[in-house]
């Protein structure tokens, strides 16, 4: 199940706030390698076609994990939110794959009525 935070989005704006101080970049790293046990697994899933559930598993945990360390790096700085967050993965080696996730960490007030 992937995690969330009620103070992220991918928009550049969080409806109902308005950001009193921005503090630059975040980022959440994570490099991840498949296990022979893992890769065996998957290519017994792949024979029978469809979605293919270890792998489906390892990459939403690294997305989440990612997104935690990201989160964590935000609330070193003092932010309370972080916007225009967004996922990027490179292919660093056979089987290894680096998934980074940031965003730019702001503090948020909301906006009063």
């Amino acid at each position: 199940m992937s995690e969330t935070h009620p103070l992220t989005t991918t928009t550049f704006d969080l409806p109902g706030y308005r950001v009193v101080k921005s503090f630059g970049v975040v980022r959440g790293i994570i490099v991840r390698s498949r296990s022979i046990i893992g890769n065996i697994g998957a290519s017994l899933q792949s024979l029978v076609g469809g979605n293919i559930s270890l792998y489906t598993e390892l990459c939403e945990r690294t997305r989440g994990d990612a997104f935690q360390l990201m989160l964590a790096h935000a609330g070193e700085l003092g932010a309370n939110a972080v916007i225009g967050v967004r996922y990027d993965a490179t292919e660093i080696g056979a089987g290894i794959t680096e998934v980074l996730c940031y965003g730019t960490a702001v503090f948020v007030e909301p906006v009063s009525r």
